[in-house]
């Protein structure tokens, strides 16, 4: 079965692709990422879950977190939504969108790397 991992699961692009995916009518088992900050709601999704769909609560920069998710679900791709996304919060500081958009995206790459599946597409949307 295809297992793939959606980033920033509860938020509103996020979301609305689970949705997609789960009422297509594909087989593949969806794992919803999310730390659900101010962008993220699991009210978006919460009528989705269950054996298709599964919301894992967890930081993009958490290696540990996302390493966990790889290992136990055995994901095998990877679409990747979760972003700081008020751009007017970035006024205030840079260091939540630096560290969630730069770095949650490489944490990501890593762990694929380490699992030795640098074939695991890596599609980042927003």
């Amino acid at each position: 079965m295809r297992t793939i991992l959606v980033t920033g699961a509860a938020g509103f692009i996020g979301s609305n692709f689970v949705r997609m995916l789960a009422k297509r009518g594909d087989k593949a088992r969806l794992i919803a990422f999310d730390k659900l900050t101010y962008a993220g709601n699991l009210a978006n999704i919460k009528d989705l879950l269950g054996d298709q769909v599964i919301f894992v609560k967890g930081d993009i920069c958490d290696p540990a977190a996302v390493q966990k998710v790889f290992d136990e679900y055995g994901v095998k791709e990877v679409v990747h939504f979760a972003a700081e996304s008020h751009v007017d919060r970035s006024i205030l500081g840079s260091g939540p969108f630096v560290m969630t958009n730069v770095i949650g995206t490489q944490v990501l790459l890593d762990v694929a790397k380490a699992k030795g599946r640098g074939d695991i597409p890596l599609r980042q949307h927003g």
